[in-house]
């Protein structure tokens, strides 16, 4: 397609026609890949003459082209861009960023951006050369520092040997850099044009700096360069001229935003390279200097800047949290805190306190938008840019670190307002004070909690001036009351009617006018169930504290609201059956609602998709709660089967973990899978075969319940052939070359579910899996997948002994394969454990498949008896010892948290006096969310080192059709089998063991025979109980 046509086609994209812009898009998507379409659409983006729309619409199909197709993501595909096009486009596209204006900057900076990621070094060598060339010249030096930032932004985050290309750049540019730099600084009254200049050279020197410094900068001469600029550039004031009014625009005003990134970089110096107690030795001496030389003039300028907040100037958000950062990393430092100790109370009265009340803008939110105000309050990324959030840390890291000089005239100012304001009339009570002095009391919480005197002073305090605001005609004085007695909900009270009663007003709250104050109180409702020793205080109201719960969720989307139902639904747990079926009708309407608030708005912030999240966390709770009373299962399964059908696709990556976990719970607790429940097995079979290998240890549990749960289905349903899809999905990720160890672990966990479950009616299966698990164990570098596929052996002939070694025999690999699992029986590590089979699981299979060989014809006899031998000797004192574990673990859990100490609470100063001592368990609680069939099943995901113990450890509740077989027991009969059919041989194997392992075969009977009363015990004891 030629230039002028292209121009057309382009501006019909715009047209408001939908069949011409349909055709428009389709012929744009024809001819994209022919040779010059690339270069022609870059012509159209600079050419001045053409209209701008189109020029757009241009740029964006540019950049959406490159990002695709520039570089292939899988190594082995075409290349979609011819080298001469791409050349073309290197060779032009750096020049033209100076050309266009800034909304097409944009587009052709992010094509930029993929280029130079894709092709530098390697395919790009000239384009240092470019920036380099370009910094001397006048005209180019904003393309050539633009071009620049992107060029470092690639390395930011790359540490070692990746890091290796920066420093080149470093050293090709920084020369020029800094004069340029000193020159832009010199300027008297400069123009808006030089801080983005500035602004460009202050980004570039952050993403060179952002994890190492580079060498060039430890010539102490070279570093004070630069420091002189930045730290004149955090002095000089800010422009008055030409400060837009309004405020949203005015923090992205170009001086405002080069007075962010000066102290950016400067905290990134402080935090990350002066501080002596982080750095290795050999930085050391950087630390050293930069706190010697600048640490405290940085310091000095910081509270200059902050003076603003006293004089009512104005001073942006962000630079006043990053400011607060700078102040409360110096805490800790000696030096740093004499500096700011004259001048304390000035911080802590004039600044951090103002700070931490609320203001107009909370004021206009509140009235105008309160779904705003709740989204802001409960959004992490807003607290990194929160000027209250960063002085709640001051204040916590001043008394946790400098508590002895600080705590009581903090304590004693905030009891003066709370004073005052009790003591004012209701038109002259100060409410903005109060309510900072509420946040302050929250921020304080766990420090007065466990700090004499003012432990013991918290209940009176919360009586007096706390609970009377949830009655307060002012509503940011209903939602702070809220949020400060949800911080306090778990002390001790004395008089239990004061939690009764703050508990019943948080319940009260949920129904306030305000939304604030009703999303603050089902956030401390959660602590209030969580402290409630008597749940007869919440059972009677519990069906209407759900019904609340559900209103607010329809009007917030946030997940925090679902920890709340969460916590309810675990204290109750049973008592939930007759909500259940509710709950998980309004959990799965709340989810599609956020699913599709998510969708609508790619570019919205995630707390949509958070929420979704949350919603099924939520239901997989509910689920275990009532997972004794299998008919609710039934009940439940047409609510969720829509939400299962839908996110086991493609469409629900971001959620298939939680979505896998639901569909483990309905698999493994309703009275029988539906074949509703089995028309998802396809689903998962066709994202493990195409996205969801990452997730295969999670689909494994599903899968697991299908197979062990639904035998009988599984083995005779054709359509679809179940049996077939799980060797077309087991043998595909098994003989994948490229697969790593680790992520084919769950594949013989299956084959093991299949043999174990299906004995007797996968005959045919056999050989194959054989086949499948012996090449797979050539090839096998991780010791416990190599453990694994062994136990598909065991398995196979614990399943049919006589099949499987023929097959063995067969494949010609049975010396090959004995004598690799009794090396493997054999290695011990330097410890003296067992290398190998180290889970009391593994064992006992192994113990199984070996011991039934006794009874067949093997040629190595002695070697198999004497190895089952000493396999169940190592199983019988694991089991004891596990056993022992879980007594003693159940004696000590009481006293298990009363010896933790938190070493980052200790003071720079002795708190002795002030009677510092552990918190008494009170935040020890926390939301137990079992994963259940995971766990049932001893599945948990292998850790990526060989040498891990969490490879081999046991679940308790490791469930599966041998639990039924008692090891002990059948060795035993399989040997007065052997007696019986083939006394001979009997007689020829006992004159083969020496005294160690007849006294272990006398060992192992001698206990079989106690297993054997243990079991009828257990089994009299189960029939009396009916």
């Amino acid at each position: 397609m030629d230039l002028p046509n292209l121009a057309v086609v382009l501006r019909a994209v715009l047209s408001h026609v939908p069949e011409e812009r349909k055709a428009a898009e389709e012929s744009l998507n024809q001819f994209q890949f022919t040779p010059q379409h690339l270069v022609r659409l870059l012509q159209i983006i600079v050419d001045g003459s053409c209209d701008m729309a189109v020029r757009q619409v241009a740029s964006i199909h540019f950049k959406n082209f490159v990002a695709k197709n520039w570089s292939p993501n899988d190594p082995d595909e075409s290349q979609k861009v011819s080298e001469s096009d791409k050349s073309m486009v290197r060779e032009n596209i750096l020049g033209f960023i100076v050309q266009v204006p800034p909304l097409l900057r944009a587009q052709l900076g992010e094509s930029i951006k993929t280029i130079i990621h894709a092709d530098y070094p390697e395919h790009w060598p000239s384009l240092l050369h470019w920036v380099t060339h370009n910094l001397e010249s006048q005209s180019q030096i904003f393309g050539a520092l633009y071009v620049l930032r992107v060029l470092t932004r690639k390395y930011e985050f790359k540490s070692e040997e990746d890091r290796i290309p920066l420093y080149h750049i470093v050293e090709e540019t920084f020369p020029c850099l800094l004069s340029i730099f000193s020159k832009l600084v010199q300027i008297v009254s400069p123009p808006i044009e030089v801080a983005d200049l500035i602004k460009l050279i202050c980004k570039v020197f952050w993403s060179s700096i952002y994890l190492e410094i580079p060498k060039q900068l430890f010539d102490p001469n070279v570093f004070n360069a630069w420091m002189i600029l930045f730290i004149n550039l955090l002095e000089r004031p800010v422009p008055v001229e030409g400060q837009p009014i309004d405020p949203d625009i005015r923090k992205s005003w170009g001086w405002w935003k080069v007075k962010k990134w000066t102290i950016h970089i400067l905290n990134r110096l402080y935090t990350r390279f002066g501080d002596l107690k982080l750095q290795k030795s050999e930085s050391k001496t950087f630390a050293q200097m930069f706190q010697k030389n600048y640490a405290g003039q940085i310091l000095g300028c910081h509270l200059r800047l902050l003076n603003a907040i006293r004089t009512g100037d104005y001073l942006p958000d962000r630079v006043t949290n990053l400011i607060l950062q700078y102040l409360t990393n110096s805490i800790t430092k000696n030096s740093m805190y004499q500096m700011m100790q004259p001048q304390i109370n000035v911080i802590l009265f004039e600044i951090i306190f103002p700070l931490m009340c609320f203001n107009d803008n909370d004021q206009k939110l509140w009235e105008e938008d309160p779904h705003e105000y709740v989204r802001k309050g409960y959004d992490i990324i807003e607290d990194l840019y929160s000027p209250r959030t960063a002085a709640m840390d001051f204040v916590s890291e001043l008394v946790r670190k400098r508590g002895k000089s600080n705590l009581q005239k903090f304590v004693h100012f905030i009891v003066d307002i709370f004073g005052r304001y009790y003591e004012a009339s209701a038109e002259v009570k100060p409410y903005r004070q109060k309510d900072g002095a509420l946040l302050a009391i929250g921020t304080l919480c766990d420090k007065l909690k466990q700090t004499d005197p003012y432990k013991a002073e918290l209940e009176l305090m919360l009586v007096q001036h706390v609970f009377p605001e949830f009655s307060s005609s002012v509503g940011h004085l209903r939602a702070k009351a809220a949020w400060v007695a949800g911080q306090y909900a778990h002390i001790n009270f004395s008089d239990q009617d004061n939690f009764r009663r703050a508990m019943h007003c948080i319940v009260a709250g949920m129904r306030d006018p305000d939304l604030p104050v009703r999303v603050d109180s089902v956030f401390a409702l959660r602590s209030f169930v969580e402290a409630c020793k008597n749940l007869n205080e919440i059972r009677p109201i519990l069906p209407q504290l759900l019904d609340e719960f559900f209103k607010l969720m329809n009007e917030v989307e946030n997940e925090d609201l679902v920890f709340t139902l969460e916590t309810i639904v675990d204290k109750f747990g049973e008592e939930m059956a007759p909500y259940a079926l509710g709950l998980c009708q309004n959990l799965a309407s709340a989810f599609w609602k956020c699913m599709a608030s998510s969708e609508a708005d790619d570019e919205a912030d995630d707390s949509g998709a958070l929420a979704a999240v949350g919603c099924l966390r939520a239901i997989s709770t509910i689920l275990e709660s009532v997972s004794s009373l299998p008919h609710l299962f039934t009940q439940i399964e047409p609510t969720l089967l829509p939400i299962m059908r839908r996110m086991l696709t493609s469409d629900g990556q971001d959620v298939y973990e939680e979505v896998l976990e639901i569909v483990s719970y309905m698999t493994f607790f309703s009275p029988t899978i539906s074949l509703d429940m089995w028309s998802l097995w396809p689903l998962m079979m066709e994202a493990l075969n195409d996205w969801a290998i990452d997730f295969f240890e999670n689909i494994l549990v599903p899968l697991d319940n299908y197979v062990s749960r639904g035998s009988d289905h599984f083995l005779t349903c054709k359509d679809p052939d179940y049996q077939q899809s799980l060797w077309n999905a087991l043998s595909s990720i098994m003989m994948e070359p490229n697969m790593e160890d680790s992520d084919i672990e769950p594949a013989p966990k299956l084959i093991e579910v299949l043999f174990q479950n299906c004995k007797g009616h996968v005959d045919p299966w056999v050989e194959p899996y054989l086949r499948l698990a012996i090449d797979r164990l050539h090839r096998a570098q991780k010791p416990y997948l190599k453990c694994l596929l062994v136990q598909v052996i065991a398995n196979a002939l614990y399943y049919n002994p006589s099949l499987t070694l023929a097959t063995l025999h067969k494949l010609g690999v049975v010396t090959e394969i004995f004598n690799l699992w009794f090396g493997m029986l054999e290695q011990v590590k330097k410890s003296g454990m067992r290398a190998n089979f180290r889970r009391e699981h593994d064992k006992k299979v192994c113990c199984l498949g070996l011991t039934s060989l006794i009874g067949l014809p093997a040629e190595a006899l002695v070697r198999i008896f004497k190895a089952t031998l000493e396999l169940l000797a190592a199983y019988q004192d694991q089991v004891a010892e596990s056993k022992k574990q879980n007594d003693d673990a159940g004696d000590d859990m009481d006293g298990f948290y009363a010896d933790e100490g938190d070493d980052d609470d200790d003071e720079v100063e002795s708190d002795k006096e002030m009677g510092l001592d552990d918190e008494d368990g009170d935040e020890v609680n926390s939301l137990h969310l079992q994963k259940l069939a995971a766990e049932a099943r001893g599945f948990q995901p292998a850790d990526e080192d060989d040498d891990s113990d969490d490879d081999f450890s046991d679940d308790e509740e490791l469930q599966s059709p041998i639990d039924e077989v008692d090891p002990f027991i059948l060795f035993v009969e399989c040997v007065k089998g052997l007696k019986e059919s083939d006394p001979s041989r009997f007689q020829n194997l006992m004159h083969t063991l020496d005294f160690r392992y007849q006294a272990l075969a006398n060992g192992i009977a001698q206990h079989a025979e106690k297993r054997i009363v243990e079991i009828q015990k257990k089994k009299l004891e189960k029939a009396n109980a009916q």
